[in-house]
């Protein structure tokens, strides 16, 4: 399904054309009934002779409300532009057009309206006319079609063109990140918060959970309407009211945004393409009061030229946008710049880069992804994502990495891991980056939570201090001379073990727990700890932590002065 905006000059029939195509008059406010004049934003459905339905905006055509008129044409797919065929071209319709090239709107339908009011030779003056201003826009070739809506002349011949129309424009895209700029909000009785807007970027569905911004309130959709139809779920390009649970109506309002949590990244400073009104008689520069026209919204903005102090009218450059809220955008969204103290259209274009991390005296900003890489160093691929757009596959683990970068990180791991000496680098002094690149290198090995250069021989295998305390099991030697980060390794591999900062051999402690099976069978009734000393022929100072280990790990069990054998006690020699 597509979105349609009618545009124009005031007077010219836009919302008599609306009426007459769909039975809907978008006009809805008493004063625009009154007054014969569209204020704001009014909507409708149009159904095709296949069946296909197409939404329409029909915007404000007054300078006055041309607030509102941005307002609607920020998400839609083309236009439906409406000229008199009695009035001819106006000063509205070339704003009207300049505002929509700049939105890079490239499709639309031209109705000539008040057919029924013209002669065969004005209307024939009005076609070149229409022809004449449209040329070199993206309205130059389209289908100008003579309508007349109070008789319904060329209505069907609108229909078809604009059937030939949406063929031309396409699906719009589904990239599962939904967003809904809201034009709408208000609280029907016993309904809750119900907001309207134009569905892009995902299909939306009743259930899903979805957060307001700026605000940052969470709400969970509870229905949707599209065209006065309820529905359990709408796809991109769709009109659509949406009806929530969790946030007040009072909390939204016209510029506001609904997403999904954790999809968009939010921001205050973009850099953008601003193409600047040739018909503009002065230069753009960082002085003036501006506003930015994006989505739905108007939002106060400093712009801050990139390069040039000025940008001439006509011309092509680069801006950086200080917005006073963050808003969840994407490179190549659209964006409409005014000046508010002129009251005058500046220009528009895209944006190309939401989170700019290079000074603006030496920012260079487009649409590259590569740049975008590069400028980060190491970038996860959903955050990437988040920044462009686009999803693409990760270079090393979850991370895309520039490749001058992932060379450098290389090379000064393979140094730390070098320099780390016999046992290794301990990888959780590393980054989550270096680990990822470290598990994926073959040059590094990773065992045991250490990193090597090559094959790992064991550093530890044969290690004299072990062969000391095996040589000397019940009068083992201290750990002097041996390296403390050696000692915690042996200690963690279960090779020596520390009672009471006394060291033994695993095999030790294995020997004297026999040997202790061996005399309980004997004297089952307990071991004095001198009984124990001789066993072992050992002294005082080694026997306590001994015996220590053993009631702790269950081998022995003290009564009185006695030890007597524990349930885990191993079977004797």
């Amino acid at each position: 399904m597509s979105v349609l905006a009618t545009a124009g000059h005031v007077d010219h029939g836009k919302s008599t054309l609306v009426r007459f195509l769909t039975g809907t008059d978008p006009d809805r406010w008493a004063e625009e009934k009154e007054r014969g004049l569209t204020i704001d934003l009014g909507f409708a459905n149009l159904i095709l002779a296949s069946g296909t339905e197409v939404s329409l905006i029909d915007v404000p055509g007054h300078i006055r409300f041309l607030r509102n008129m941005l307002a609607g044409v920020g998400a839609v797919d083309g236009c439906l532009f409406v000229v008199s065929a009695l009035e001819g071209w106006k000063p509205q319709s070339e704003e009207h057009l300049r505002i929509l090239d700049l939105l890079g709107i490239s499709h639309g339908v031209v109705a000539l309206t008040m057919l029924d009011l013209v002669d065969e030779d004005l209307l024939e003056l009005a076609l070149l006319d229409v022809e004449e201003h449209v040329e070199g826009t993206f309205l130059e070739g389209a289908a100008i079609v003579p309508v007349s809506a109070p008789t319904g002349q060329g209505l069907d011949e609108l229909r078809g063109a604009v059937e030939s129309l949406l063929h031309d424009i396409g699906e719009p895209p589904d990239r599962g990140q939904p967003r809904i700029w809201i034009d709408r909000a208000f609280a029907p009785s016993g309904a809750g918060t119900v907001i309207t807007g134009t569905l892009t970027g995902g299909t939306l569905g009743v259930g899903d959970e979805l957060v307001a911004l700026p605000s940052g309130q969470t709400g969970r959709v509870r229905s949707l309407q599209s065209h006065h139809r309820s529905v359990e779920s709408v796809q991109p390009g769709t009109r659509v009211a949406v009806n929530l649970t969790g946030i007040s109506h009072g909390e939204l309002g016209r510029g506001h945004v609904l997403v999904r949590e954790g999809q968009w990244h939010t921001s205050q400073m973009i850099d953008a393409e601003l193409n600047v009104l040739a018909s503009l008689d002065h230069p753009v520069s960082r002085r003036g009061a501006f506003a930015a026209y994006i989505g739905s919204g108007e939002f106060a903005v400093k712009v801050r030229v990139l390069g040039p102090d000025t940008l001439p009218p006509g011309s092509q450059g680069a801006v950086r946008l200080h917005l006073g809220v963050a808003l969840p955008v994407l490179p190549g969204d659209r964006f409409i710049l005014r000046e508010s103290g002129r009251d005058e259209t500046v220009g528009g274009g895209q944006l190309l880069d939401i989170d700019p991390r290079v000074k603006a005296a030496e920012a260079k900003p487009d649409r590259s992804v590569d740049r975008v890489i590069a400028e980060h160093g190491w970038i996860r691929a959903d955050h990437l994502r988040r920044l462009t757009g686009e999803a693409l596959v990760p270079t090393i683990g979850e991370w895309l990495v520039d490749p001058d970068v992932l060379d450098r990180t290389a090379s000064a791991l393979l140094d730390q891991v070098a320099k780390a000496g016999p046992l290794g680098l301990d990888i959780a002094l590393l980054s989550d980056q270096e680990r990822t690149l470290a598990e994926s290198m073959e040059e590094i090995e990773i065992e045991i939570g250490r990193a090597t250069i090559g094959e790992p021989d064991d550093p530890l295998a044969g290690h004299p201090w072990v062969v000391a305390l095996e040589a000397s099991p019940f009068r083992p030697p201290g750990s002097d001379g041996v390296e403390r980060a050696e000692v915690r390794e042996l200690i963690r591999r279960g090779t020596v073990v520390e009672q009471d900062g006394v060291f033994f051999a695993q095999s030790a402690l294995v020997h004297a727990g026999r040997l202790l099976a061996q005399r309980f069978a004997q004297q089952p009734e307990g071991l004095t700890v001198a009984e124990v000393r001789d066993l072992l022929d050992t002294s005082r100072k080694f026997v306590l932590p001994l015996l220590n280990y053993f009631d702790r790990t269950g081998q022995t069990r003290r009564r009185d002065d006695l030890r007597i054998a524990g349930p885990r006690l191993p079977e004797p020699y």
